[in-house]
């Protein structure tokens, strides 16, 4: 419930501050009005940055990852013991 709040309350100064502009004549009218696009742009690339940087930063896992082979190689053989065929490439 506290991000909705957040949330809500970024929105609503995002609002007044646009509206605020708009009511002004301290920037052109045309730039105002495009200043959600600007403002959903911007949002757009910080969170495209984050994946990026989400994924440099993603932990290796070497003895996950040995533990999930292990998993494989069990369900391949649980599998060929029940007459599934498991083609091994």
């Amino acid at each position: 419930m506290k991000h909705i709040v957040k949330i809500m309350t970024l929105l609503v100064g995002i609002s007044a501050l646009w509206f605020g502009l708009l009511m002004t004549s301290m920037v052109p009218s045309s730039h105002t009005l495009l200043l959600p696009i600007y403002f959903i742009t911007c949002l757009g690339c910080y969170g495209l940055l984050m994946v990026g940087v989400g994924l440099m930063r993603f932990p290796t896992c070497p003895q996950e990852a040995l533990l999930l082979q292990q998993d494989i190689i069990e369900a391949k053989d649980y599998l060929k013991q029940r007459g599934v065929d498991v083609c091994s490439e």
